[in-house]
């Protein structure tokens, strides 16, 4: 393992100022992560522009399942970077090769299972996403080419840029990101409009499944030029069951797997719940929703950025850095989404204008996107907070607020908002369950770092007596 390489990564984790190790993990992931929603805006905004609310529905009405990517990508991108980058803070280098390498052939296999399952159950999966006669065809067209024909590269993208970000490349996964979202925006209007292959949803998903293939070919390119200085392996011969590698893994991996499963559940009742009011709200949902992905995708991305910092300085025992690492990604994501939340309050109607001209989709979505946005101050709390409990291996507080987060609040908030205020109280259920979730998260932060400050002052007791 080249030594100059190692130097590097021991200089960020280690010695470089917070603000400017924060700047340099989180600023690619959030730049990855805006081009990322860009790429799924393009697709609204190019189906958008057929002027056909069934082709937005058709797509809207898919989201589910592509969601439920992200509990493959969490069970080993998740999983395997907060083990990856633990054990670099330990020194263990054969564990981040052994971690790496189950990652890889892990979201592999999930892959195929994923698209072979979506392939034989299509007929009764479409029905549950809430698809009825009018908007089947449409939402099977979008599904055959991300799902049926694209899951392993969507999957195995996201796991690879994981694993690269682990050892602080956030540069490279952002870039490998990056490569497959541009592409798709250049893609998306020659496949979906009139002018070009005329596809409408189906050509949207054609452009996203190569889009995807493309970011692999990124990371496979970039492993193989840095085969003699990365930690990150996809060799065979380091595939490993070992239960330590096993177990270290799915600790962490299972908690943020089943978190994403219960967003599914979560955005599948939603869905069904909206589409009994007909395809215009579904379509303004889809747009909203996606426009309010943008800061969501911003604090992720800050979220992921400081995990292989905060991991390392958790196994190293350096607790104060890895303290004044969460409260600044909290204080300056904070900033930015109350700046958010002012800016769509007051322009949602123009913001919904830019994806669609359908009159009666756009009033819908200008009152959906407001009450979407002001759950995002609390969302930044919580969703920094999961990101540490993953990165520290505490899986088990992590399931826990994906338990809390769906099935104690947000799930019973959509059927009693729907109730009191048929349509638009839909739109309030995420704030009702944020606001909760940042109320504990503050809880149980505090009690963490009060029990990481004493074992810290015990141990600089035990070295002077």
């Amino acid at each position: 393992m080249a030594s100059e390489n190692m130097k590097d990564k021991i200089e960020l984790f280690e010695r470089m100022p917070i603000p400017q190790a924060v700047a340099k993990l989180s600023i690619p992931m959030i730049i990855g992560s805006l081009v990322s929603i860009i790429y799924n805006l393009a697709d609204t905004y190019f189906v958008g522009m057929l002027n056909d609310p069934i082709q937005n529905a058709g797509v809207t009405l898919a989201a589910p399942v592509m969601l439920a990517f992200n509990a493959v990508n969490n069970l080993f991108g998740v999983g395997a970077s907060s083990m990856m980058s633990r054990a670099m803070g330990r020194r263990d280098y054969e564990t981040v090769h052994k971690s790496s390498a189950f990652a890889f052939w892990g979201a592999v296999s999930c892959g195929i299972l994923f698209s072979l399952l979506c392939t034989v159950f299509k007929t009764p999966l479409i029905g549950l996403l809430g698809a009825d006669a009018t908007t089947w065809s449409t939402t099977y067209d979008y599904m055959f080419w991300t799902v049926n024909i694209g899951a392993v590269p969507a999957i195995l993208n996201v796991v690879m840029g994981y694993m690269v970000r682990s050892e602080g490349a956030t540069l490279h996964a952002s870039i490998g990101t990056m490569s497959g979202c541009i592409l798709n925006i250049i893609l998306d209007p020659i496949f979906i409009l009139p002018w070009g292959l005329n596809m409408g949803a189906a050509g949207a998903g054609m452009a996203t499944c190569i889009s995807n293939c493309l970011a692999c070919v990124y990371f496979f390119v970039l492993l193989y030029i840095k085969r003699k200085s990365t930690l990150v392996s996809i060799h065979p011969k380091d595939f490993s069951l070992e239960p330590a590698i096993v177990g270290g893994i799915f600790a962490v991996g299972i908690p943020a797997c089943i978190q994403n499963l219960l967003n599914v559940v979560g955005m599948t009742i939603l869905n069904n719940k909206m589409a009994s009011y007909g395809a215009d709200p579904v379509a303004a949902m889809g747009i909203a929703q996606k426009v309010n992905m943008i800061p969501l995708q911003v604090v992720l991305g800050a979220s992921q950025g400081i995990m292989p910092l905060v991991s390392y300085n958790y196994a190293s025992r350096n607790y104060s850095r890895m303290k004044e690492a969460y409260f600044f990604a909290i204080k300056v994501a904070m900033v930015f989404c109350f700046v958010v939340v002012a800016t769509y309050y007051i322009g949602a109607g123009v913001v919904m204008n830019l994806f669609i001209d359908t009159p009666s989709v756009v009033e819908i979505g200008t009152k959906l996107l407001r009450g979407f946005c002001i759950g995002l101050p609390f969302l930044t709390v919580d969703f920094i907070t999961v990101g540490v409990f993953q990165s520290v291996g505490m899986g088990k507080y992590a399931l826990f607020f994906a338990i809390a987060r769906k099935i104690l609040l947000e799930i019973p908030a959509i059927f009693v908002l729907d109730t009191l205020f048929p349509l638009f109280g839909l739109a309030y259920t995420q704030f009702v369950a944020e606001f909760v979730l940042a109320l504990i998260a503050v809880v149980v932060m505090a009690k963490l770092f009060k029990k990481l400050n004493k074992e810290s002052e015990e141990k600089i007791e035990k070295i002077y007596m």
